[in-house]
């Protein structure tokens, strides 16, 4: 089911402006998942987990609902039971066109609350590796979430979504900042000036799915929570990238993961 209700209207094609910015109001597309992917017995709850030792650890021996399958391999729809409630987890792809079109398919299925955990840069040097993050909104530096929002700066968190995740990490009493996260589909193409411009507008991190996921949630009706992780250094203090190990993070990547079950199975 659709979440926006729009009138049909034709798409005027503006020859001297961006493609990008022709969006099209009708709701109905060619390949729309719902005519091609038949609802399964899906639980409503789903963590989308980018870390895929922890999804390959956590669903080890876990029931595949089903197998949403691209070009470069398949992405399991798995089961899993947290504390007597039925919760769905997948490892969406990087990338926002992959990440949107695997959570498409996920909505047809039937899962409807989302909670997205991933690492992520970080703009701010004295971030802590490891530091937790809850996105507010996203910088819609990326292509995807132009097919399914008009045109803006930002999309936002849904307020029932946001109160969820800081409702939980509150509950656990874990530190974490919130704010911006500055979606792009160009990781090699963060120069300096960008970074100051997108810390200036108020981001704290910088990572390539978040716009694409909220579009995406927003467009279809759905509710979508986002977890991140401090990793590494894009500050350009000293014109230097640092990796600082951050896929090595295990213990909180793990904890995300948990924490994700926990708020996506409760609200």
């Amino acid at each position: 089911m659709i979440g926006h209700v729009m009138p049909h209207i034709p798409l005027t094609l503006m020859t001297e402006s961006p493609p990008i910015l022709e969006f099209d109001f009708n709701a109905e597309a060619v390949t729309e998942p719902s005519k091609v992917i038949l609802p399964g017995d899906a639980p409503e709850a789903c963590v989308l987990c980018f870390f895929g030792e922890v999804v390959s650890k956590v669903c080890a021996a876990a029931p595949v609902l089903c197998v949403n399958e691209w070009e470069h391999g398949q992405h399991p729809l798995y089961e899993i039971d947290y504390q007597g409630t039925r919760l769905a987890v997948m490892r969406p792809g990087v990338g926002a066109p992959l990440a949107a079109g695997l959570l498409e398919e996920t909505i047809a299925f039937g899962c409807r609350k989302f909670v997205v955990c991933g690492g992520c840069g970080v703009l701010d040097r004295g971030s802590a590796v490891g530091e937790i993050v809850v996105p507010e909104s996203a910088v819609r530096d990326e292509g995807t979430s132009y097919h399914y929002l008009p045109a803006s700066r930002e999309v936002a968190v849904q307020p029932e979504a946001l109160k969820a995740v800081v409702r939980i990490l509150g509950r656990h009493g874990i530190l974490y900042r919130r704010g911006k996260t500055w979606t792009t589909d160009a990781p090699y193409r963060e120069t300096l000036d960008k970074v100051v411009a997108r810390k200036r507008a108020g981001c704290l991190t910088v990572e390539m799915e978040a716009a694409a996921l909220l579009a995406v949630a927003q467009f279809r009706g759905v509710q979508l929570g986002y977890l991140l992780y401090g990793g590494d250094d894009v500050s350009g203090v000293s014109g230097v990238w640092a990796d600082r190990n951050w896929r090595g993070q295990t213990s909180v990547r793990e904890q995300l993961f948990w924490l994700a079950a926990e708020i996506c199975t409760e609200r």
